[in-house]
């Protein structure tokens, strides 16, 4: 199974989901894309053995991913302070991926119905929706 992780910004969501996506399924092709190169840096740093960066890679990596993961604003144009082109919104919302999506209330977005929460609560739901996909 292909996982793509998506994050911007300096990556620290991502790198956290990198590594317990890593930890979890170790046997999982897991693929970091960064929409900027310290996004990506810092998502390889925690294990990740493929990553790339930019417009093009997202669009590239949501064709061929099984499980896109990330933040909500990856699938907003001009989100994560304008990291995120309308190319990527449309190649991640058009994809044939599951996406699991983490609602930061951050960049403009706000998601009715979400209490705060810490990062981490986040980060577990999304390992336990990844998990359900994974079976």
């Amino acid at each position: 199974m292909k996982i793509v992780i998506i994050d911007g910004q300096g990556g620290n969501l991502g790198r956290q989901l990198t590594k317990m996506t890593l930890e979890r399924y170790p046997e999982a092709d897991v693929q970091v894309i960064g929409t900027n190169s310290a996004a990506t840096t810092n998502m390889l740093k925690a294990g990740a053995v493929q990553g790339a960066t930019g417009e093009n890679a997202v669009i590239v990596a949501a064709r061929r991913a099984d499980v896109i993961m990330g933040p909500i604003g990856i699938v907003i144009a001009d989100a994560l302070m304008g990291e995120v082109t309308s190319q990527m919104a449309v190649a991640i919302g058009q994809s044939d991926a599951v996406r699991i999506l983490l609602p930061m209330n951050r960049c403009e977005t706000l998601v009715a119905g979400m209490k705060e929460v810490p990062t981490g609560a986040l980060i577990e739901d999304a390992m336990a929706l990844l998990a359900r996909v994974m079976q």
